[in-house]
């Protein structure tokens, strides 16, 4: 097999607040080939972004830190990177769609200065050809009269194509890696479908690799090859998407797939409410002990409030950490 071109082994981010520290990733590991498309998701708060920030070594210290862990981008470890190296990186080989693009964006710049600015500090472009790549760019994400979008501000653009701006800024270097945050979040159905659209053809045009982050399983469905499910900052599932979707081992995917509102269920069924989690996320800033979801679980036992499960393979690419997976299966 050859080597994944990115790896996070073990990934541990913690910030200090004045409550304790949070440990907001604690452990996570998985794995991204070329040209593959892996979603994480889970609840807000489970982690997902912070391991995405990590990555690109966007958490601002004395406050957040890494502890422990790697991450590894074609074979470099990313963590032992100066901040020099690392601005290299950034933008050029990994690339991120920031979750609002109404605040990634900045208002008082125009859109072809925003792009320009990307395109010349990391791909040394004289002004001229520049703003030609970025006309370019705005024309491949769909944006009808590009040379005219260019000089208008973000408020002059709708949702949709701020989107698209946000996308083309991320795809003007060629990364080999995408990260979208969250990248059809506030958007209608009809724009969700057309981003979505946008998001395959340019990756099947780029050979990009993507990280998808979204709490949307309709929207994993349709692009993802794997799922990774974080929970109160671990990863608690892994599967390629099929595979979790038709057979969910673990009793917290099992209940983000219960959740999801399914058209004429409560006709078919008699149900008039959605299924949904009793109980709240823990506190990351407190003891950790046992499993995570336990308090939440209907299926818990003693023993899962006194130790944590250690990830175990179920099946080919699924692993999963719950004590209670086999015998959920069998039930």
């Amino acid at each position: 097999m050859p080597a994944p071109l990115l790896e996070i082994d073990g990934l541990a981010t913690q910030f200090a607040t004045r409550d304790g520290v949070v440990r907001a990733v604690d452990g996570v590991s998985y794995t991204v080939a070329a040209g593959e498309t892996v979603a994480v998701v889970g609840e807000s708060g489970c982690g997902k972004s912070v391991t995405a920030l990590s990555v690109l070594g966007l958490i601002t210290p004395p406050a957040g830190r890494i502890v422990s862990g790697r991450i590894l981008f074609q074979g470099e470890d990313l963590l032992k990177k100066s901040a020099l190296e690392m601005r290299r990186i950034r933008g050029n080989r990994i690339s991120m769609i920031f979750q609002e693009p109404m605040t990634s964006l900045n208002p008082v710049l125009t859109v072809g200065r925003q792009l320009v600015e990307t395109l010349r500090l990391h791909q040394g472009l004289p002004r001229p050809a520049a703003r030609a790549r970025a006309m370019e760019m705005l024309g491949l994400v769909h944006i009808a009269d590009p040379a005219r979008r260019l000089d208008e501000y973000p408020h002059h653009l709708s949702g949709g194509m701020r989107q698209r701006v946000m996308i083309a800024m991320a795809l003007a270097c060629n990364p080999q890696l995408l990260i979208a945050d969250e990248p059809t979040t506030a958007l209608d159905v009809t724009i969700q479908a057309q981003i979505l659209d946008l998001m395959r053809e340019l990756k099947a045009t780029s050979g990009a690799a993507i990280i998808l982050i979204t709490h949307d399983l309709g929207v994993v469905a349709e692009m993802a090859q794997r799922v990774v499910v974080l929970y109160a900052g671990r990863k608690v599932e892994e599967a390629p998407v099929d595979v979790l979707l038709s057979a969910p081992r673990h009793p917290y995917t099992r209940g983000l797939l219960a959740s999801v509102p399914r058209l004429g269920a409560s006709l078919r069924g008699g149900q008039s409410r959605l299924a949904e989690m009793p109980g709240t996320v823990p506190r990351l800033s407190g003891p950790s002990v046992g499993c995570g979801f336990a308090p939440r679980c209907p299926h818990a036992t003693p023993r899962c409030h006194a130790a944590a499960p250690s990830l175990a393979p179920v099946a080919a690419g699924h692993i999963v950490a719950c004590f209670e997976a086999d015998r959920l299966e069998a039930a």
